[in-house]
């Protein structure tokens, strides 16, 4: 036996050298470019030059909200490795990156990337093309627009992009070309189901949230149906590290998800009974005046009178001795409050004496000599919620009454509180009516434009956080929403409608005849031939691209120049290239020149003529560097070459706290939502305040006035179909995946092993046995309108009566089916009120979806 002293010797193959090598030159590449410290020497072979290894500082952008920074290590012109970065100038941001981002190589390089442009030549949905060069696609492509804009009117063509968040060049390009061509847009926000219609509704804005740094100010943490461990996947320590630091973490879901495993308390409820539990909870917090007085009155609707007879606010042009200012914007109203006299509120002060009532009936003599009985809205919102008892609500979501209580107490009287409310849970069809509700919680209790404080929806990079309009909107954009396309005009709509319907579609940047709503109503347009021509923009053969009449193959993140930013951390980033588009790939910049110049040799001069695309990606960010207004004020492309730049707001170290100005300065509601004006959002919150009390004859006439709870599938399923109620007792609910971000990465090899290559299918233990199903049997989750396979998982956390199918697999994983052939594009009424492309809009309700399972084979 040899001395335990004595030094092992290693022997290394030549691979397991090369390998550490690789590792080695990883670690040491810390600067633009360094050597493989590699040298065929090692192995008896001549001496042989070093290899140079490039270091380029990128972005990973799927619509994840993440936007990590990552480093492509690249060598010989190819992308070898991907890492996170570590360059945030705050520490905590940093490093970020997950498997999903740094397997994106296997897309990049996989056998789907689209080679050269390509044109239909068989049946839409076969996949049948010919190669062509890119003067050939683009001359058909134009003239094939211009005859249908001749013919049909340029409004029949649809350019249908993704979030631009994720790119504000490339797609700014072809919202630019929309615009000067005359053709619609499809915002992405409602497209995708992630537009929370409470918050125009209540707060005058697009969304709102905090940024992750602000969850560890935060005291308590009430999740509603956000699964932050995994879809807020690289910023989820940020929550773990706010409950280590005393934070109460409580997750309402009716599923023991990933983040309910983390929490202080699961509350398991029925699901889409949220309103019903936020409003039990608001009864308590109200009859116990654990509110915030202070709060409520200067900064809510609440002290304003209400007439009884006609229900809706009382204005001061109507009370005798009262009148409206001169100076007031015609997007505002005054109305009236009362505090032993009425008073005239005006709409840009929140400045009402604290003496004001929010309690009792008052009788208001007006003008014409009728004298009507009037309340404050805090007294009508009192009553309604008398109505919800713990009894009832222990009734309605399951959760015990004395629960409903002590959760009551303690969001009221533990702060900073901060109420999370997810996609998952406001894609439905009362999604709005649950986030009013919910909004109460934090609004009531003083909870809004504090540090750590609010109520935040964390969905998609869909917020513009400055200024676009001198590279997007050459001319004034005209948007046309999603559901209309797929469920046809209404008579109730305010968006308009193309007078011979949509003839033409263009996309990119989406798989939107897969993964969205109703994707078998798109592919049976484009099959009948309603869609007189398609064009796809792609680096990957999708689904969508099956349907295309013309595919361009795009650069990937790492091939091209783009801008980026996200809601969920405030950093303005870089994409640049790490190497040459591969194959035939273009950028959409270039490609959308190219398209312009073929239309009208007018609009080419736009998109910076005679550059290269990237030198002219690179003009984009400078003109909107040099527009964009005070978030990016003094921020340079330069500076953004060097790494993540934090974008500017008022708050102390730019940090991102909703509604801060709104509090801290008394500004009135709502602050910007860009790219819109605030007089087309000011109109949803007429008096400048937060509002819970909704006049417009629709909310009336649907006894929405104040937040209420009503029980999914009546209004929606049952509405649409009778028949259904005894049908279909299962909800369908289509969840994000840890393996894919939508579409994205359903074809990355190394996310589907992760899976088994099998997509599945999750339901109760209890109701598979009742369904005579097992672990890992093949079956299928139906209704009417369509089917979906997968595999299944019985998971005893998860509620009753509830189907999930995690969503973006593509079609061909799931013998052609696609999952939301089981939804349906209901249009809910409240949703049309107001029409602000992106903000005010027809919401996907994407979870509003009933169906039966079996196992596969059965009928």
């Amino acid at each position: 036996m040899k001395d335990k002293n004595e030094k092992r010797e290693f022997k290394l193959s030549r691979r397991q050298f090369l390998k550490a090598s690789a590792a080695t030159a990883v670690m040491a590449g810390t600067a633009g470019t360094s050597k493989y410290f590699i040298s065929q020497a090692v192995a008896g072979g001549s001496p042989t030059p070093l290899k140079e290894v490039k270091y380029v500082r990128s972005t990973c952008s799927p619509n994840c909200t993440s936007s990590c920074g990552i480093r492509a290590m690249v060598v010989d012109g190819q992308i070898k490795a991907l890492f996170p970065t570590n360059d945030y100038p705050e520490p905590e941001y940093g490093p970020r990156g997950c498997l999903r981002g740094l397997s994106y190589i296997n897309v990049i390089y996989g056998p789907d990337r689209i080679k050269k442009p390509l044109i239909r030549t068989g049946e839409r949905g076969k996949g049948e093309f010919r190669e062509v060069s890119w003067e050939e696609a683009l001359d058909y492509t134009a003239s094939r627009l211009q005859e249908i804009a001749t013919k049909y009117g340029p409004e029949s063509v649809c350019f249908s992009f993704q979030v631009g968040g994720t790119g504000h060049v490339q797609k700014g390009a072809w919202i630019a070309l929309s615009t000067l061509a005359g053709w619609n847009l499809n915002h992405p926000y409602d497209k995708n189901g992630d537009l929370p219609m409470f918050w125009p509704q209540t707060f005058g804005v697009q969304s709102e949230e905090l940024e992750p740094l602000e969850w560890a100010n935060s005291r308590y943490i009430a999740v509603f149906g956000s699964n932050i461990m995994v879809t807020r996947l690289i910023d989820s320590d940020f929550l773990i590290k706010a409950r280590n630091n005393g934070a109460k973490l409580v997750v309402f879901d009716p599923n023991y998800c990933p983040t309910a495993a983390k929490a202080d308390e699961w509350v398991q409820l029925k699901a889409s009974s949220d309103a019903a539990l936020a409003l039990g909870m608001a009864r308590v917090i109200i009859e116990e005046k654990l509110y915030d007085e202070e709060f409520v009155k200067t900064f809510t609707d609440m002290p304003l009178l209400v007439r009884l007879d006609t229900r809706k606010r009382l204005k001061a042009e109507e009370v005798k001795g009262l009148d409206k200012p001169a100076d007031i914007p015609p997007y505002r109203d005054v109305f009236v409050a009362y505090n032993g006299q009425f008073l005239a509120v005006h709409p840009e002060k929140l400045e009402l004496p604290l003496n004001v009532i929010l309690e009792g009936e008052m009788e208001v003599e007006l003008k014409d000599g009728q004298r009507v009985k009037v309340k404050p809205v805090f007294q009508l919102l009192k009553e309604h919620l008398t109505g919800y008892t713990p009894v009832y609500v222990e009734q309605e979501t399951g959760v015990a009454g004395d629960t409903v209580v002590r959760l009551a107490r303690e969001m009221a009287t533990t702060k900073p509180l901060h109420v999370i409310y997810g996609a998952s849970n406001y894609q439905w069809y009362h999604g709005d009516l649950k986030g009013r509700a919910l909004a109460l919680l934090p609004v009531l209790t003083g909870n809004i434009g504090k540090p750590g404080a609010g109520i935040s929806t964390y969905a998609g990079q869909y917020k513009i956080r400055f200024n676009v309009k001198e590279w997007w909107f050459p001319k004034p954009p005209r948007w046309l929403p999603w559901l209309y396309i797929l469920n046809g005009p209404t008579k109730s709509m305010k968006a308009k409608w193309p007078a011979n319907g949509v003839k033409a579609f263009i996309f990119g940047w989406g798989n939107p005849f897969d993964q969205h709503n109703m994707a078998d109503r798109l592919r049976q347009m484009a099959i009948k031939g309603d869609l007189e021509f398609i064009v796809g923009m792609d680096h990957q053969m999708t689904t969508s691209c099956l349907y295309s009449d013309v595919v361009f193959p795009v650069a990937s993140w790492y091939e091209k120049t783009e801008l980026t930013t996200t809601p969920l951390h405030p950093y303005m980033q870089l994409q640049q290239p790490a190497i040459k588009p591969l194959y035939e790939s273009k950028s959409e910049l270039w490609i959308a020149r190219e398209i312009a110049k073929r239309l009208n040799p007018d609009f080419e001069k736009y998109f910076f003529p005679g550059l290269d695309e990237n030198t002219a990606a690179e003009k984009a960010i400078e003109l909107l560097l040099a527009t964009g207004g005070p978030p990016v004020a003094g921020i340079t492309l330069e500076q953004l070459k060097k790494g993540p730049v934090r974008l500017k707001s008022e708050v102390p170290g730019n940090r991102q706290i909703p509604f801060y100005e709104q509090v801290q300065f008394k500004k009135p509601f709502p602050p910007v939502s860009r790219p819109a004006a605030i007089e087309a959002t000011a109109q949803f919150v007429k008096s400048g305040r937060i509002e819970f009390y909704k006049e417009e004859d629709t909310f009336m006439q649907l006894g929405e006035t104040l937040p209420v709870h009503k029980p999914p599938f009546v209004e929606s399923e049952y509405a649409l179909n009778p028949g259904a109620k005894g049908k279909y007792q299962f909800a369908f609910i289509t969840r994000n995946s840890l393996y894919r971000i939508h579409s994205n990465h359903s074809n990355n090899i190394w996310m589907n092993e992760l899976q088994d290559n099998k997509p599945k299918v999750f339901l109760n233990p209890e109701d598979a046995a009742e369904k005579g199903i097992k672990e890992g049997d093949l079956v299928e989750a139906y209704n009417d309108r369509g089917k979906v396979r997968g595999y299944a998982v019985l998971d005893p956390g998860q509620g009753r009566k509830i189907i999930i199918f995690e969503q973006g697999w593509w079609s061909r994983y799931l013998k052609g089916d696609s999952y939301n052939s089981l939804t349906y594009p209901f249009i809910k009424p409240t949703h049309e009120v107001y029409f602000v492309a992106g903000i005010w809009a027809p919401n996907t309700a994407w979870n509003e979806a009933l169906c039966d399972v079996r196992k596969a084979g059965e009928v």
